[in-house]
């Protein structure tokens, strides 16, 4: 701001260099902080500013050190993303990409930018446990194939697709996804929070080892293979080489470790019911993960696999579609999470081949026990939609959460997408990238908001559509839709 000096003190029409006190300025100001928006008062102020000569490197520190205006939601009836109703007749006061206030109906804040949602829900941003950035939309040949730089970039418009979705946050499990959290978190690119995992670490033939038969025989020390130079996957195959490539993608920012115990669906020369880490490798990723506070989950489906990696010390199972009783009951005792993905159909996963669809049967007839264990069990479980290599799956990803309802009502699905995620990232601990209250509508949480034209705890499907039915889409503060004016 400017060095003040009171219109009192100064002559007139003599301000000493200081032009904040001027009466011109000051009703200039009043004007444009009534009627306009930020953007419009910046630029009302530079036409005005103009118009009585105020000089251009004046007005620049004045926007400059500008503070941005609070946002004022009226009107709103709360999901907060904990009950199990809505909280009728909310205020909520958003400043910076904070949570201020969450107040009845009857706050007034002068200078802010209210939006009335006509009696419209609010509730938090929804999170997606597992998600590949880089997987979810590009076709598996031109992942293989593409220059990384084109990858790179249409990364980045998938992350705006996400985030218009209604998906402020995502857990990344596997994938080079470490340049894209930056450019977003720098505001170069409009997308998600991203909690990166960096490369999945497999063994020599599992599932992420997408090497050709021709980059073998692997020798211990030789040179990378495409997928590993462009941090999709890490090949290892001692302790001590897993101990090597999760300090490798700690150190590159990792929130938390992805190991692959098993077998895959998309990896056609593995089966699901592998195993592919030995407990010792299992466990010496688990401590460096740990030694660096953070925590490791294991991408398994078979019983056998689960069950070491749990014994391992893995904090999360990716999957576990095979899961049996025993296997659940294990789960439980350990408190360990589980991260599954509703898949029913091949319309989830896209028209397979080969191994891959003999893979994705067994998935799909795994599906409903799977989750019927996880409750019978009371797991503690994630939502996750997993979607890979089409940019028209990707575009499923409510859909997915909607698949729920076949063992969870609509407020369970809601708390699960928003709190319940929200705590598993939590276990990323002192590594957690955006340190702060994520998943739910209360004082002092991270502002990531959704404003949908009607009721999802009536009808869950409203997610499905976020084109029609999200009217406002706010990511820490700052809004990247709004279609109610003001």
């Amino acid at each position: 701001m400017f060095t003040c000096t009171s219109v009192e003190d100064a002559g007139s029409g003599d301000y000493a260099g200081c032009n904040c006190k001027c009466r011109e300025i000051q009703d200039v100001t009043r004007r444009v902080e009534t009627d306009l928006s930020r953007r419009g008062f910046i630029s009302g102020i530079a036409a005005s500013a103009a118009t009585i000569g105020l000089p251009r490197s004046a007005l620049a520190d004045f926007v400059r050190e500008m503070p941005a205006r609070p946002i004022l939601f009226t009107n709103v009836r709360l999901f907060d993303g904990k009950s199990n109703s809505l909280r009728e007749g909310i205020g909520l006061l958003i400043e910076g990409n904070r949570v201020i206030a969450v107040v009845t109906d009857d706050l007034v804040v002068d200078g802010a930018q209210v939006i009335d949602c006509g009696g419209r829900v609010v509730m938090p941003g929804l999170i997606d446990a597992h998600w590949h950035c880089y997987f979810a939309a590009v076709p598996l040949p031109t992942l293989l194939t593409a220059d990384i730089g084109f990858l790179h970039l249409a990364a980045g418009a998938e992350a705006e697709r996400t985030l218009m979705r209604g998906f402020t946050t995502v857990r990344d499990l596997g994938g080079p996804a470490f340049a894209l959290k930056a450019a977003i978190d720098q505001g170069l690119v409009a997308g998600p929070r991203i909690y990166p995992s960096g490369a999945m670490i497999t063994s020599t033939g599992g599932h992420g080892d997408l090497r050709s038969l021709s980059d073998l025989p692997r020798r211990t020390g030789g040179p990378l293979s495409t997928p590993e130079q462009a941090g999709a996957a890490a090949i290892a195959d001692s302790a001590d080489e897993v101990r090597m490539r999760v300090r490798e993608q700690l150190f590159q920012g990792a929130s938390q470790i992805k190991l692959v115990g098993g077998g895959g669906v998309s990896s056609p020369r593995s089966r699901i019911y592998m195993s592919t880490f030995s407990e010792a490798e299992l466990r010496a990723g688990v401590e460096e993960a740990g030694d660096r506070n953070s925590y490791v989950a294991v991408h398994a489906y078979a019983p056998p696999t689960i069950r070491r990696a749990i014994t391992a010390g893995a904090g999360c199972i990716e999957h576990a579609h095979l899961i049996d009783g025993p296997t659940a009951r294990y789960m439980a005792d350990k408190n360990v999470w589980l991260s599954i993905q509703p898949f029913i159909s091949e319309a989830d996963t896209g028209v397979l081949t080969g191994q891959s669809r003999l893979s994705a049967l067994q998935v799909f007839a795994g599906t409903d026990n799977a989750y019927n264990l996880a409750r019978e069990y009371k797991l503690k479980t994630a939502f996750g939609s997993d979607m890979l290599f089409s940019e028209n799956l990707a575009s499923r990803q409510g859909k997915m959460l909607a698949h729920l309802t076949r063992w969870y009502s609509n407020a369970e699905i809601l708390r699960m997408a928003t709190a319940a995620n929200a705590e598993l990232l939590g276990l990323s601990g002192l590594r957690n990238p955006y340190p702060g209250k994520l998943g739910v509508v209360e004082e002092g949480a991270l502002a990531d908001l959704l404003v949908v034209d009607g009721n999802p705890l009536d009808d869950i499907r409203l997610i499905e559509d976020p084109g029609r039915t999200l009217m406002v889409i706010m990511k820490d503060g700052k809004i990247y839709k709004n279609t109610l004016g003001t």
